[in-house]
């Protein structure tokens, strides 16, 4: 598994217009081919795959396959865990590299460690990282807040808000196959071997060749064809850009905790996902019931923003803010086919775990071309040591 940490060098270059307009199309449909982007975007072919594999190369983005948990009867949790400031960045990176973890992220001055954490249900259990991160010394405060509904997020990204496509670009991308509306609550998709071995090489390559993936789970092209469009139309995979955070971020970022009347929860939830600085808002369970990510360009547009917007959300009585310093991981990858630890063992001597590469190579084809997905044990220089 890779992470940001992984990273040989920073990438501090920010998406030209035409990367953007990419980006923008990736975003509303991760799997369309270099035929359908180009004729969205009014471009050739050649430079539609052009573009894609130099921004994927150089570490600027990349296209994940990732799966809702909600469709899959799984639970969501945000963890906070606060801790002296010179042992946030150690916990950080061993949550980092946890296959159970995604936005792993550095807080409040260095003294607090967010992670969104998935478990199994059924039931509220607390995640198994809430178990174990108390006796890790140096943590002051570990909390979880489980995840009741999503207001913005997922498949929709900052860029839907702010990318350069026009109302007939987005129509033309858009996917055919529209997942079920999540307020319907359908019960959970039950999955057999090939699609969590479907789902595993699309965690780490959303746009992996349809051959590639029969090859490797031992289904036919067509079938490989079927199961993703099934999956999708099911609510239960979905597709997202994952960009390096010196890339699209920008200069101020804030995760926003708000104590909303809860009979007022679903129309501040709304309310607030609509706001143009929002890149991601939810329900969660505690005191502080809607979460959600802000992006601004300045400390005094964060505070207009406090001030004039959040101020009038329905229902506001509290608000907490937390500075966002760095993130360590994004959305992915997650494995369906993990176990209920997380692959992996975090205790006071450090973590380990399994890295994944994805080896590519240039070439022609309906989406990208590439090797495939094989292993290799993570190296001991890189283990995040919890205690010297």
């Amino acid at each position: 598994m890779t992470t940001y940490l992984d990273s040989p060098d920073p990438v501090r270059h920010h998406l030209t217009e035409d990367d953007l307009a990419l980006a923008h199309a990736l975003q509303l449909n991760g799997r369309a081919s270099f035929t359908e982007i180009a004729a969205a975007l009014g471009v050739s072919d050649q430079t539609a795959a052009r573009r894609y594999t130099r921004l994927r190369t150089t570490g600027k983005l990349r296209v994940l396959g990732l799966t809702d948990p909600f469709r899959l009867g799984d639970l969501s949790w945000f963890v906070r865990v606060r801790s002296t400031p010179d042992a946030s960045a150690s916990i950080g990176a061993a949550l980092a590299r946890r296959t159970d973890t995604t936005w792993v992220s550095l807080t409040s001055g260095g003294t607090e460690t967010m992670a969104s954490v998935r478990s199994r249900g059924p039931g509220l259990e607390e995640p198994f990282l809430v178990r174990k991160l108390p006796r890790i010394p140096r943590v002051v405060d570990v909390s979880a807040h489980c995840v009741l509904h999503v207001f913005f997020g997922r498949d929709l990204g900052f860029i839907n808000k702010s990318g350069p496509l026009t109302d007939a670009q987005v129509a033309a991308l858009s996917p055919r196959t529209a997942g079920r509306s999540r307020t319907t609550a359908p019960g959970p998709v039950v999955l057999d071997a090939p699609d969590r071995l479907l789902l595993d090489l699309l965690a780490r390559d959303g746009r992996a060749p349809v051959g590639e993936l029969a090859a490797a789970t031992g289904l036919s092209e067509s079938t490989v064809r079927r199961r993703i469009n099934d999956l999708r139309g099911e609510g239960v995979l979905y597709f997202d850009v994952d960009y390096h955070p010196d890339v699209l971020h920008r200069k101020v970022r804030i995760a926003l905790w708000l104590e909303i009347d809860p009979a007022r929860l679903a129309e501040a939830g709304e309310s607030l996902a609509a706001h143009p600085a929002v890149t991601f808002a939810a329900a969660v369970t505690g005191a502080t019931n809607l979460y959600a990510n802000i992006q601004v360009d300045s400390p005094q547009l964060l505070y207009s923003y406090l001030t004039h917007t959040v101020s009038g959300l329905p229902g506001l009585r509290h608000t907490v803010t937390a500075p966002i310093h760095r993130t360590l991981k994004g959305p992915g990858p997650y494995s369906p086919s993990r176990d209920g630890t997380g692959g992996g063992r975090l205790t006071a001597g450090g973590y380990k775990d399994v890295q994944v590469a994805v080896k590519t190579k240039g070439g022609q084809g309906a989406t990208e071309p590439g090797q495939g997905v094989r292993a290799r044990p993570l190296a001991p220089r890189s283990v995040p040591r919890l205690v010297r």
